[in-house]
């Protein structure tokens, strides 16, 4: 189809949480956006950048989609084809789990000019706010990042694959299965394997705990944390701070 209109899509990575963590070019997309299809993980502040823009929230959670992704492939292309720009804000990085693929597509036939404006994934900008190296040289070489779900509501059948590697692994999107995602690993793994659970990273409610495959699940029930969070396994988790003990016990001995 031809290219009959003036309107434009683009789909930005708002970052994990923190309002600061956008691209200065996602900002710039904001701020000249007619129209943000915003989800329900993005930093409300963000939208403040654009106080004369059309706000549609499409956002989906578990047991709750204001939108299901037919009706936000509807609604981008027929503001696109109103001649508007268009923003999709979505949380983290839009082609990470967020079903940018499909909106994409839906653009191109209808002959839509887009561009995608990458944003900081949370399983990147997450443990790094923790300063947990997800890759260390000689050590965990390589990092796997899954989702826990499927798309037809199932456990991910890569958690079994990922759970044998020395990568370290980074789980979006698996509180709902946390149960059998922490056996899977002990399959492979030894009790006292690192992981690390971060509730809301890198917002003013977030909310983090550390522990083993053996006593993790405890932890989530003690602490009642829940969704939207990462889990990270891996000897990543622990290994700053082991080192920085062993800094210290040596600045005591010397």
């Amino acid at each position: 189809m031809n290219n009959f209109n003036k309107g434009e899509i683009t789909l930005v990575g708002a970052g994990p949480g923190d309002p600061e963590l956008l691209t200065i070019k996602g900002l710039n997309a904001i701020r000249n956006a007619d129209v943000i299809l915003y989800d329900a993980l993005i930093n409300p502040k963000l939208l403040e950048h654009n106080r004369h823009a059309e706000k549609v929230f499409v956002g989906k959670r578990r047991g709750f989609a204001r939108k299901n992704q037919e009706e936000i492939n509807q609604l981008l292309v027929e503001y696109a084809l109103k001649e508007k720009k268009v923003v999709r804000l979505k949380g983290g990085d839009p082609l990470i789990f967020g079903r940018a693929a499909e909106e994409l597509t839906i653009a191109q036939l209808f002959g839509i000019p887009t561009q995608v404006i990458p944003g900081i994934s949370s399983f990147v900008g997450i443990a790094a706010q923790h300063q947990i190296p997800l890759t260390k040289r000689a050590t965990y070489e390589s990092v796997w990042i899954t989702t826990g779900h499927t798309h037809d509501g199932k456990i991910s059948s890569d958690i079994a694959i990922a759970a044998q590697s020395k990568a370290t692994v980074v789980v979006l999107m698996g509180m709902r299965f946390l149960a059998d995602i922490i056996a899977a690993f002990r399959r492979y793994k030894p009790a006292d394997y690192p992981v690390a659970i971060i509730q809301n990273g890198t917002t003013a409610a977030e909310r983090v705990i550390v522990g083993s495959l053996e006593n993790i699940i405890e932890q989530v029930e003690e602490q009642k944390i829940g969704n939207p969070a990462n889990i990270i396994f891996g000897h990543a988790v622990t290994d700053q701070v082991t080192q920085y003990k062993h800094l210290i016990a040596a600045q005591c001995v010397n």
